[in-house]
This record gives C-alpha cells, structure tokens and sequence, in this order.
C-alpha cells in the first residue's frame, strides 16, 4: 500500500515522516492536520496522499514502520548479556539518541499511539499493541546484576533513580535536535559528557 513512500528518495520520505510524527504526536490522531504534515514536509497536499493513501492509514503505517525502525536501529543493537546496569544504559541511551538525531518525534509518537483510544483507529492499534511487549523496562533492565550496588540502598529504587537520571540526560538531548538553533551534532562530544555523569552516579550508587 505504501510502496509509493517507500520508493521516495530518503530525504523527501524522511521530511514526510518527521512531519507527520510531530504532528500526530504533539496533536494525537484526532486533531492532527494533514495540511500541517504537508506544508511542514514542503509538499503539496494531493501529492503527500498520492504517496500516503489516507490520514488512518498513514496513521498506522507509521506507527509500523517506527517499530521496524526502533527493532532495526535500537531494540536489536542492545547487548542483554552484559549486566552491569551503567553500561547497559550507556547502550540503550546512545542507541536512542542516534535514533531520535534522525527522528526527533519518533519515542513521542510511540508514546501518544499507546494511549490513543480514538474510535477510528484503537481497534487496529490493539490488534498492533499486542506484538510489543508492555514493559521495556523490564525487558532491558530486569536482569541486571545487583552485586556491586552498595548494601544499605533498596536496589530496585536505585535502578528506578538511575534509570530516570538517564532519561533526563537522553531528554536534554532531544531538546537540542529539537531546537531551531541546535549545535552542530558532535555524536563522540556526546558521549564524552555522558560518560563523565555516568561515573558520577557510579559513585553513588556503587560500592
């Protein structure tokens, strides 16, 4: 059905997708404009339909198409065998900010598609929500080994602080690709500083 899109030069299909994922995911499927995804992707509107069908099945297209993107750039580029919990967010976060470098909206989108209950579209994301797995914080730090944690702290509130910690750091970021005036993205200056917090929360948290 969207062979058209798919067969679109990555940087017209990239500004179509980001255009749509900021719209749908700051607006949600309801209110969202198909004329703002089309002025913002700097085309017209009868063409973005000739390449996208219709705003439902745009909708749950790209809400597919995400979670190939997320599976293929993020979820299958973790190492679950490693253990340490810094070190598995060090993974899981540079994983993420490289993806959201090139899709600003995509973690927004996922985000406001799980809890869409529009009438339009909640009976085929249902059908779509039950090959993601619920919980991905269970899934990627579940299994971490809790050994070196310092033994007066409840550990599993300290897996939940670190946890948070980094989502701040990885939302800053995020705020930066956002920005009309962001720097120049400098991937290693990233993970320098990032590194740098990382030991600080090695301090407090280990032994």
């Amino acid at each position: 059905m969207f062979s058209k899109f798919l067969s679109l030069e990555p940087e017209r299909r990239n500004a179509i997708l980001n255009a749509a994922l900021r719209e749908f995911a700051s607006k949600g499927f309801d209110d969202a404009s198909t004329n703002v995804i089309a002025k913002e992707s700097g085309i017209s509107k009868p063409l973005m339909f000739h390449y996208v069908n219709n705003k439902k099945d745009f909708f749950l297209f790209l809400y597919d198409y995400c979670l190939d993107i997320l599976e293929r750039e993020y979820f299958d580029r973790i190492d679950l065998h490693e253990k340490d919990i810094f070190e598995r967010l060090r993974q899981t976060c540079l994983l993420k900010i490289q993806v959201m470098q090139k899709y600003p909206w995509i973690f927004d989108f996922i985000r406001v598609v799980v809890f869409t209950d529009s009438d339009e579209v909640k009976d085929e994301l249902k059908k779509r929500r039950k090959m993601v797995e619920a919980s991905i914080f269970e899934r990627f730090y579940g299994d971490i080994d809790t050994s070196r944690f310092r033994s007066e702290l409840d550990v599993e509130k300290a897996k939940q602080l670190i946890f948070w910690a980094v989502s701040g750091y990885a939302g800053e970021i995020l705020e930066q690709f956002r920005s009309n005036d962001a720097p120049a993205y400098d991937f290693e200056k990233i993970r320098a500083e990032f590194d740098d917090y990382l030991n600080e929360l090695r301090k407090t948290y280990y032994k």
